[in-house]
C-alpha cells in the first residue's frame, strides 16, 4: 500500500523521531487494513505549540500529548473508502495528528520507557483516532481503544515497560484526564 505521510517539524526533530513516526503510522493503518492508499500530516510541535492549537480546537488552556483531526467520521474498524481519494493524488486524506516531542520525552521518563515506545504509541493513538477510535467511556471504548494501539505496537516490536499501566491508572483515580 502507497500511503503517504507527511511530517512537519515545527521543532528540531531527529531523523530516528521521524522514521518512528512514519513507522508507527503505517504499521497502525497496515494493523487497521486500512486498504486504499491514504495522506496522513503529522506535525512536531512543543508544548508551547499545542498548548495554543488545544485552546483554540477545544477550548483547553493547556498543553498535551497529542492531537487529531480526522477528516471523516468513521466508526472504530470502518475503513476509509476508494471513492473519497481525491481526484489528483488518488489517496484519501485520513487527518492530521499535532505531537508534542517536548511532552512524549517527558511522559517516556515519567512512565519509565523509552523515548520511541512513547512517540510510537502517541502515533498509533493518533491514527486509531483518525479511523474512529475513541475513549470517551472508561469502559469498553477504552479498552477496545487500547487493545488495539497494544496490538500494532507489539507488531512493531514495541511492549509496555516499567510500570507505565500503575502510572496512567493514577491519572483516574486523581480525577485527571489520561493523558492519552
Amino acid at each position: 500500500m502507497e500511503h503517504e505521510i507527511c511530517i512537519d517539524a515545527e521543532v528540531e526533530t531527529s531523523q530516528a523521531v521521524v522514521e518512528q513516526l512514519r513507522r508507527a503510522v503505517l504499521a497502525a493503518l497496515e494493523g487497521e487494513g486500512v486498504d486504499v492508499p491514504c495522506i496522513v500530516e503529522v506535525c512536531v510541535t512543543d508544548d508551547s505549540g499545542i498548548h495554543q492549537t488545544n485552546l483554540e480546537t477545544r477550548g483547553v488552556d493547556s498543553p498535551t500529548d497529542v492531537l487529531s483531526f480526522p477528516m471523516f467520521e468513521l466508526k472504530p474498524g470502518e475503513k476509509p473508502r476508494a471513492n473519497w481519494a481525491d481526484p489528483d493524488t488518488e489517496k484519501v486524506f485520513l487527518g492530521d495528528m499535532m505531537l508534542s516531542l517536548e511532552r512524549a520525552n517527558a511522559q517516556a521518563a515519567e512512565f519509565g520507557h523509552s523515548p520511541e515506545r512513547e512517540v510510537c504509541y502517541l502515533a498509533v493513538h493518533s491514527v486509531l483516532h483518525l479511523l474512529g477510535y475513541d475513549h470517551l467511556d472508561e469502559g469498553p471504548m477504552k479498552a477496545q481503544m487500547r487493545a488495539r494501539e497494544e496490538a500494532v505496537l507489539a507488531g512493531l516490536g514495541i511492549t509496555r515497560e516499567g510500570n507505565e499501566n500503575e502510572k496512567r491508572r493514577n491519572y483516574h483515580e486523581k480525577g485527571q484526564a489520561d493523558p492519552h
